[in-house]
């Protein structure tokens, strides 16, 4: 395994943040969703804190904090669904 950890934390900081939340966000508010929309900013600022945590060498906390962030992201998407 590489043992560059700044560059996946980069493409966490990007792929979570930018472009799936991103557009989860936009969906949520697109539907009138408000709480979906605070779950999918939730879920996007937690990756973003993923991703510096793995910058840091943290494993562990990247670990909770990209559970958090799928978390919340299915709770976005569960309160657009439903």
């Amino acid at each position: 395994m590489n043992d560059n950890f700044e560059q996946y934390a980069v493409a966490v900081i990007i792929v979570f943040g930018a472009l799936i939340v991103g557009g989860l966000m936009g969906a949520t508010i697109g539907f009138g969703e408000r709480d979906g929309f605070f779950f999918a900013l939730g879920s996007a600022t937690a990756a973003w804190i993923a991703g510096h945590a793995l910058l840091f060498d943290r494993p562990h906390l990247y670990a909770g904090f990209v559970v958090v962030a799928t978390l919340m992201a299915i709770g976005a998407t569960l309160v657009m669904a439903f």
